[in-house]
């Protein structure tokens, strides 16, 4: 196995090239947790995903909290199935906290400030009431809270993380809190070491072939946390040595060396490239120049994938019925991935109900 044999297993196990399911909470429950700031192209992560879905069918299961969005894992959001949010919550939450201070120090962001601000956020959506962030905002603001600086933001993670709040029902398209146990019922508890097992089979299951250090960056888990996370699961998985690293893989993951040909167009902080801490089984070594075009400080942009390499990278324009489709590509693709290409447009344009644009750029 080498490194493009790598990328072609990862679409498979990823459900980009293999598809087995049907709604998109199976598709989230089988990732396990997919990262969801960027919350119009984190639907289009779970629809990529998912054959002749729409985006109306994620923002239904959005809406009728199969699907939850909130921030577990890393200091950021996610989605996540309902059934695991709980227990992703129970694991992660504590880390990311910790991770915070810092922060909260320079925003005079203290325990009392949360305290209060969590009595009102919880009693202003109370009795099913949701609301957009703008008018949360003027609730603490009412309060005398400040929300300046991006504190707003970090109020609203803390009251996630304290499992008070998640994401509600849309209204005239924006996202909205509600209140957890409102949305979703608490399932009986499970143990440290259960939800640690769990976290490790869905990342192995959902992401293979893969490092410890990989599921250490994905995960959020100290790096001692995840060794033992890896031990409590490790005979249900096979592992290889390659280039140095080893690779652990899910017993029931097929070992594909080659596929059908792919072109997929991904969005913003999809899971192909961010569930891994070494993305170069994606990244050409002809290519890693493009290296900040495609992640710089952080931020992740949409990416082409041909046969499990990036490629290029891409954005788009929604105008009424048109959607206007700039693919910026590294090398000039020939007529055979221009022809996938085609394909990959065609599905994000049914994805979104749009007609199609598209402009083609070498640099």
């Amino acid at each position: 196995m080498n490194r493009s044999d790598i990328a072609i297993i990862r679409l498979h196990s990823q459900q980009l090239t293999c598809n087995t399911f049907t709604s998109p909470k199976q598709i989230v429950a089988w990732m396990g947790a997919m990262q969801a700031q960027d919350y119009p192209m984190a639907r289009w992560a779970i629809g990529a995903r998912l054959p002749g879905s729409n985006n109306q069918d994620i923002e239904a299961a959005i809406d009728n909290a199969d699907i939850i969005r909130t921030h577990l894992l890393r200091p950021t959001w996610h989605f996540v199935a309902a059934d695991d949010v709980y227990w992703l919550l129970d694991l992660t939450a504590s880390q990311i906290k910790a991770a915070q201070n810092s922060r909260d120090r320079e925003l005079e962001l203290t325990e009392t400030v949360y305290s209060k601000s969590n009595i009102i956020i919880e009693k202003a959506l109370s009795h099913g009431i949701h609301l957009t962030r703008e008018e949360l905002v003027a609730e603490l603001n009412k309060a005398n809270i400040a929300t300046d600086k991006n504190r707003a933001s970090h109020l609203f993670a803390r009251a996630e993380l304290e499992k008070i709040i998640c994401s509600g029902t849309s209204r005239n398209g924006k996202p909205t809190y509600a209140l957890l146990s409102e949305r979703v019922p608490r399932p009986k508890e499970v143990t440290k070491d259960e939800a640690m097992a769990k976290l490790t089979s869905r990342y192995f299951a959902s992401r293979s072939p893969a490092t410890l250090q990989d599921f250490t960056w994905w995960s959020g888990l100290s790096a001692s946390d995840a060794r033992q996370a890896l031990e409590l699961v490790n005979t249900d998985l096979n592992h290889e040595t390659i280039e140095g690293s080893t690779y652990w893989i899910a017993h029931d993951v097929t070992i594909l060396t080659s596929s059908q040909p792919s072109a997929l167009l991904l969005p913003t902080y999809d899971e192909f490239l961010i569930s891994y801490s070494d993305r170069h089984a994606s990244i050409s070594v002809e290519f890693e120049n493009h290296m900040k075009e495609i992640s710089d400080r952080g931020i992740f942009r949409p990416i082409i994938v041909v046969n499990g390499q990036v490629l290029g990278i891409w954005k788009r324009t929604i105008k009424k019925e048109l959607m206007e489709l700039e693919l910026e590509f590294f090398t000039q693709p020939d007529k055979k991935i221009i022809r996938l290409i085609e394909d990959a447009t065609a599905h994000f344009g049914d994805f979104l109900g749009k007609n199609i644009e598209v402009r083609l750029i070498t640099v």
